[in-house]
Order: structure tokens, then sequence, then C-alpha cells
């Protein structure tokens, strides 16, 4: 298959590009382990170098014609014009690289906090990348200081000196605790320029709460620049207004639910927090085994003897003051799936924030979304086709762990947690509400205050989890809808093909393959699965691609 060639060696090409070049990013989905030394480039000179990079890669796929009839290649060449969207969305689109304090930070602290996810014993690569990312903080925010003069805007530079409170001992603590595990020959170089590293970013906390109301308002990307992203890097042919509509819907059929499970369990207490995070992390290890004997026992997903165990472990005191730099796990990646995924988990104790707290009352609750996330990734990594191994957006991904979540409380797995049932539906509100919070934000309906109202009154949800939530989804819109909108196209496709297949028809069988193929987005696996064009057609129809 000479299409299926030529796509498979552009598309290794554009991948070790694109993962020595893409942005740090505070999700789990998207993070991969980068090579010895790696930096992010936040320049304008590195941004114009890939810039020249992305088009001259656009042009030779624009080239490229897989053959008429080879479906597979076709997925392919579409998913590898998918990533090539997504440069032009982060570069020149959104402009996080100049407008985005929030992320700026992200980029100069963030690979330490990357570092150290995968659990101790750190080792001599380790330490000395340690170092070395902490030595080149300050550099790094005089490049972001530079870029934000020019281009900043305000409400995310406000966000910014607000998640940068205290950060000086957040920095301190978090080295102090490392210090013990590295050489002794590391460990005053380690010392010194965590003290820096700390100095800089108290320093630019200063700048950035200084400076916020001398820089430009921010402009929403528009219901334009927004259909542009579901169109050409989403790959998902919808429009904004059916998204919130759907939405609506159902958030409320997840609150008629929620107040039914209530009502059922009016006498039923909250299960008791245990006693400590040694026993969480015991009680979780033994849950997660029972989730993957339920998958099996139903015949909804094989378990493969390959697949390592989704486990937690007690928060590390170098973690813990860092949290808000991204997810506390670490799900492994392709160079490493021999390794079980990790969560860290936060001493239990009453007012912890809002997935935490569900987690410790009943570590199921995690399992079916981010252990759900660790099989859909360790399956993918290990794809034979390797252009399909790789991220492109989160509806595939985080609509799969959502759908999980009720595909697993409608099968029974919590037919003995009546107050679990109660969170699962919960969740469901959440999702529902990031939707109309996401698109709000995104064409300008709504304001990051206005966004974080909202999921502190109608989730609820504590003021720190929802402010948090809303900044990452005004600094990249198009991530809060993945899970709801995900998690309805999985079930049209699921519909459809059921009723293709007939008597035929196997849930195991379904869903090994939506696992495996986790990554594509759904309009993709549409046409593989069922050979149906219609929302491959439509997007076609959207327009020009860059």
């Amino acid at each position: 298959m000479p299409g299926m060639t030529e796509v498979q060696a552009l598309g290794a090409e554009l991948w070790t590009w694109r993962l020595a070049t893409c942005f740090r990013t505070s999700d789990d989905i998207p993070r991969v382990d980068r090579a010895p030394g790696w930096l992010p480039a936040i320049t304008p000179a590195s941004v114009d170098d890939r810039r020249a990079r992305a088009d001259e890669l656009r042009r030779r796929w624009e080239a490229v014609r897989p053959d008429d009839g080879d479906v597979a290649a076709e997925v392919d060449h579409r998913l590898l014009g998918s990533a090539l969207a997504r440069v032009t969305w982060e570069l020149d689109r959104l402009r996080g690289w100049e407008r985005d304090a929030v992320l700026l930070v992200e980029q100069a602290i963030g690979p330490y906090f990357d570092l150290l996810l995968p659990p101790p014993p750190l080792d001599a690569r380790r330490q000395t990348d340690l170092v070395a990312v902490l030595v080149a903080v300050p550099a790094q925010l005089e490049v972001a200081r530079g870029n934000l003069a020019r281009a900043g805007v305000a409400p995310l530079a406000r966000a910014a000196a607000r998640l940068l409170d205290g950060v000086e001992d957040a920095v301190a603590a978090s080295v102090a605790a490392v210090v013990p595990l590295v050489d002794a020959d590391r460990r005053d170089a380690l010392t010194g320029a965590g003290r820096d590293a700390a100095a800089a970013l108290g320093a630019m906390r200063t700048w950035l709460a200084a400076e916020a109301d001398g820089m430009a308002a921010l402009e929403p990307v528009g219901r334009d620049g927004f259909l542009w992203f579901l169109h050409h890097v989403a790959l998902l042919p919808r429009d904004p207004e059916a998204l919130v509509l759907a939405a609506r819907r159902e958030r409320e059929r997840a609150v008629v639910w929620e107040l039914l499970e209530r009502n059922r369990n009016r006498d039923v207490p909250l299960p008791p927090l245990p006693p400590d995070a040694a026993t969480q992390v015991a009680d979780q290890a033994r849950l997660e085994q029972q989730v993957r004997e339920f998958y099996e026992r139903e015949g909804l997903l094989t378990q493969p003897a390959s697949l390592r165990h989704y486990l937690t472990a007690p928060m590390p005191p170098y973690l813990a003051p860092l949290r808000w730099l991204g997810v506390t796990d670490d799900l492994t990646c392709d160079g490493r799936l021999d390794e079980d995924g990790v969560s860290y988990t936060p001493d239990p104790e009453p007012d912890l924030p809002y997935f935490y707290a569900a987690n410790a009352r009943d570590p199921r609750l995690g399992i079916v979304h981010e252990g759900a996330h660790y099989q859909q990734l360790a399956l993918a990594w290990a794809h034979p086709d390797p252009i399909r191994r790789r991220y492109y957006d989160s509806v595939p991904n985080e609509g799969l762990a959502f759908y999980d979540e009720e595909l697993l409380l409608q099968a029974g797995l919590f037919d003995d947690a009546p107050r679990s049932r109660e969170v699962v539906h919960n969740f469901n509100r959440l999702r529902a509400l990031r939707v109309e919070v996401d698109v709000g934000l995104a064409t300008g309906a709504l304001t990051l205050e206005e966004g974080t109202r909202v999921f502190v009154e109608q989730v609820p949800m504590d003021e720190g989890t929802a402010f948090g939530e809303t900044v990452g989804y005004v600094a990249n819109p198009g991530h809060a809808m993945t899970y709801l909108v995900g998690k309805q196209e999985l079930m049209a496709l699921l519909v459809d093909v059921a009723r293709a297949e007939g008597e035929g028809f196997s849930l195991r069988r379904f869903h090994d393959h939506v696992w495996r193929n986790g990554n594509v987005p759904f309009a993709l696996q549409r046409l593989e699965l069922l050979g149906d064009r219609t929302d491959a057609d439509a997007l076609d129809r959207a327009g020009p691609w860059w």
C-alpha cells in the first residue's frame, strides 16, 4: 500500500519533530517523556522556526494522497492533518506563548514538576535534569516577561499571580524534600538552583501584579475561531450551539438522577474516610483488581496479561506544594509500558478538594476515570500503527473515560455503594456544565470570574478547584467540553455499530477496538468501523485547513 507507506513515513518525521517542540502541558493525557536536558522553547525566534517547519510539513502533507479505498491510510492522513492544525492553533490562534502568563510560568517551573512524577528512585539523568531545569527558571521567566510585555492579557496575568502566591515557600519545601533523594555531590547545586528559581518566581509574581492592569483585555477566540478548532483540530463536525443544547439536556438528566439517588439514599450515611493515605492506597489496589475482574466477568473489556496496573501512592512532600502545576499522576509512556501507572493522593481529611474527596471515600470513583485513561493510553501506546499512539485532541480520550464511569455504574459496579452512585451523577452534572462554560468562555459569553462562579454554585465545587479549572479553560478553549461531547459521540457510534452488526454485536469487541484506538477522533472511527463517511465529508466541507 504505497499511500500507507508514504503516510507512515511522514508521520514518523512529523511526530519526531512534534514531540521535541510541543509546549509543556499541565494535563496528563498529552504528557510525554522528554529527551535528556529538554526545556520548553518560548522565544519568538523558536516560534518562527516552528512555523517554518510546520509550513514545510503541511505542504508535504497536502501532496500525500492515500490510495482510494485504503481507509486506514486515510484515517492516518487525517490524523496528521489534525496534528499540524494544532500547531497553528497553539502558535497563531491562541498565541499562549506570548499572551498567557499561566502557560509561560508553567513552561518555566513545570518541567521540574514533571520530572518528579515517576516514582523514585531518581536516576542520574533525572537528578541532572532537575538541577538544569531549576537553573534555567530565571532565564525562562525573563523571556516570558518579554513576551508578556508585548502581548500579555490581563486576566491570565492576574490568574498567574494568584497561582504564584507563596511560591517561594512552595519551591523551597519541594526542593528540601528532593534533596535526600539525590546523590550527595548534587545536593548543593540543587539547593542553590532551587533558591534562585524560587526568588525568580516570586519576582515574576510581583511583576505580574504590577503590570497586569496595563495588559490587553482577553479576546476570546470567538465563534468562527472555535468552529475552526472543532473542525480541523478536534475533527468534530458539530457547531457550538448544538454542543451547548445537548449539554443542557444532559445536565438536566444528571440533576434528576442525582436527586432521585439522594432521595433513595436519604438514610444512608456517607462512607467514612480512611484513617490515613496508606489505608486508602491499599484499598485502591484491591479495588483496581476488582474493577479489572468486573470488566472480564461482565464481558465489557479485555484485560490483557501484559497490561500493568493503575495504582495510587501517598502524595510525596516534593509534589504537594506544587500540585497546581498539573495532574499529580504518572500514566507512564510508550517507552515505559512495563511500569504501573500511579496517581498520588493526599492524606484523607474532611476538607479535601472535590475529586480527592470523592476518591477518598470510594477509590473506584477515580479508577473508573483515571484508571480508564491509564488503560486506554497503555493499549494505544502499544498500537501496531505508530501514528495512532499519539495524542491529537481530548474528545476521544476524555470521552472514553467519562463514558466508562456511567458504563460501570449501569453495569452494576456501584450496586454496593449507593452514595458513590450519587457522585457519578454529580460528575455527570459537572462535565455537562463544562461544555456550557467552555463554549461561553471561547465565544465571549462568560468571563473567567463568571465561569468560576458557575462551577462553585451549580456543581457545587470548592472555589480553588473551580478557579483552577476555569483558568485552564480560558487558556485552552475546547478542552472542557471534551468529556461530555466525547461520551456522546462514543455512545452514538456504539448504537450505530450495534445496529449494523445485529445479533453478532459484542460489547467486549467494540470496547477493545475503542480503547486500542482511543486517540482517534470518533468521526474517523466511524469511517473505519462502519464505512460511514457522513462526518468525514462534513469535515471536508468545513473550509480551509490553515
